[in-house]
C-alpha cells in the first residue's frame, strides 16, 4: 500500500503562485512515476504534470507549472506560477509503480491522494 498526502492548496489571486506537495509512504519512491491531475466542478479529471525518468506537462500549464521530486523526502512538488481562474480545481497526486513513459494516462497510476483544493480568484 502507498499513502499519499497532498498539501499546499488554497486561495490565490490570478497571477499568483502556489506550491503543492505530495508526500508518499509505503513503497519505493525513487523508482516510481509521480503525477498530478486535477478536476474542476462539472468536468472530468485531467492530466496536469508527471515525472518519471522525464517530465510531461499538459499544454494548458506548460511554461507556468513545474513538477519536481525530492527522493530523500519521498515528496513530489508542483510549483504553479501565473495562475489563472481556469486553474481552479481539486488537485490530486498519483503514484505509479516503476518508471513509466505513459505519463498522462490515469491507468499508469496505482494510488491516488485525497486531493487538495486550489481556488484562483479573478
Amino acid at each position: 500500500q502507498v499513502q499519499l498526502v497532498e498539501s499546499g492548496g488554497g486561495l490565490v489571486q490570478a497571477g499568483g503562485s502556489l506550491r503543492l506537495s505530495c508526500a508518499a509512504s509505503g513503497r519505493t519512491f525513487s523508482s516510481s512515476t509521480m503525477g498530478w491531475f486535477r478536476q474542476a466542478p462539472g468536468k472530468e479529471r485531467e492530466f496536469v504534470a508527471a515525472i518519471s525518468y522525464r517530465t510531461s506537462y499538459a499544454d494548458s500549464v506548460k511554461g507556468r507549472f513545474t513538477i519536481s521530486r525530492d527522493n530523500a523526502k519521498n515528496t513530489v512538488y508542483l510549483q504553479m506560477n501565473s495562475l489563472k481562474f481556469e486553474d481552479t480545481a481539486v488537485y490530486y497526486c498519483a503514484f505509479g509503480s516503476g518508471l513509466s513513459s505513459s505519463l498522462p494516462l490515469p491507468t499508469t497510476y496505482d494510488y491516488w491522494g485525497q486531493g487538495t483544493q486550489v481556488t484562483v480568484s479573478s
